[in-house]
């Protein structure tokens, strides 16, 4: 059996536990929230009983063998070392940090301490992306990628009366690319490795991050485009276009339903694919399962993936003046 605890209280972490239930053996055991309140009001909803407002108290607790984190990106890094230093199994939201320097220095408190430090980053875990990766040979040659995760926020209706949210702000690391950018980003990285070269083009905001943007990753025969905003929204699918077909899916946060065109046919090719309502699911598992059976092959691919997105999006910020406050 393993127990986690949780930090935060916002939706995401409500999704976080309703995936876990239906985990096996897999206890949500410890809430933390900063007041009281929250706190208590959270761990009634989900009939939890060690309730925590201090989270060096917490990491000192033994009611729980892993944490999930789901604080404001900016509060990432120093949550989860805490956490990785009292030989705690960390599952960190994505952004997984800010920049580079802390997720080095997570990686290396986490090898010391004997324990796991995971960016749930759910999309490329579920069975759907496995497809989409089992038939890529079945397109030949890949010549271009459009992907994107472009999602109207209702925060930004508060942002435009003058509240400052806090993924619109550097205060916090927030922005488009860091928040749903880093979707379609991974599912590129997870497929194809780190491009060549890295170019961004944002729309700025008032507050110092973007409101919305291009990401282009060049590799050595292509060329992929990701398309990031919580500004605008889109209704088109994302695709890799290669010589012989070319592979579409829809939502890159949830990668459904994903198909194949042939270039000799307009008729699609439905892949094999899972419809789950919380594909958080698929991440517990692979964590879960890391974590029992030492896997340190799939462990490093997993790491790998994360310093890459991260390296990307830090590079993307430094090309366009976007510094976040922990940076300054």
């Amino acid at each position: 059996m393993m127990r986690f605890g949780t930090i935060g209280t916002g939706w995401i972490t409500d999704a976080f536990i309703d995936a876990a239930n239906s985990a096996e053996n897999f206890i949500h055991s410890a809430v933390y929230s900063r007041t009281s309140d929250k706190a208590n009001a959270f761990a009634e909803k989900h009939n939890v009983k060690n309730v925590f407002t201090d989270i060096e108290q917490m990491a000192q607790s033994s009611e729980f063998d892993c944490v999930y984190i789901a604080s404001p990106n900016s509060m990432h890094a120093e949550h989860a070392i805490t956490f990785l230093k009292k030989q705690k199994h960390v599952i960190c939201e994505k952004p997984i940090f800010s920049n580079v320097k802390e997720l080095k220095e997570a990686h290396q408190v986490a090898e010391e301490n004997g324990v796991y430090l995971f960016e749930a980053m759910r999309n490329i875990h579920s069975p759907n992306f496995k497809s989409l990766k089992d038939n890529l040979d079945k397109i030949g040659n890949v010549r271009s990628m459009s992907l994107h995760l472009i999602q109207y926020s209702s925060r930004y209706d508060k942002y435009l009366q003058g509240e400052n949210p806090n993924i619109f702000t550097t205060e916090f690391s927030g922005g488009a690319l860091v928040d749903l950018g880093v979707y379609p980003l991974s599912v590129a990285i997870a497929l194809f490795g780190e491009p060549e070269d890295v170019s961004y083009f944002p729309i700025k905001l008032r507050s110092g991050v973007d409101g919305n943007g291009t990401l282009v990753l060049t590799y050595t025969n292509f060329t992929c485009t990701i398309l990031c905003s919580k500004i605008s929204s889109s209704y088109n699918a994302c695709e890799i276009q290669g010589e012989r077909g070319t592979l579409i899916f829809d939502d890159a946060g949830v990668i459904n339903n994903p198909r194949l065109f042939k270039t000799t046919s307009k008729e699609p090719v439905t892949l094999e694919s899972v419809s789950q309502d919380n594909n958080m699911v698929f991440e517990i598992d692979q964590f879960k399962r890391i974590i029992e059976t030492e896997n340190k092959q799939k462990y490093q691919e997993l790491k790998n993936i994360s310093y890459n997105v991260l390296s990307i999006t830090e590079e993307a910020r430094r090309q366009t003046g976007i510094v976040f406050a922990s940076e300054r």
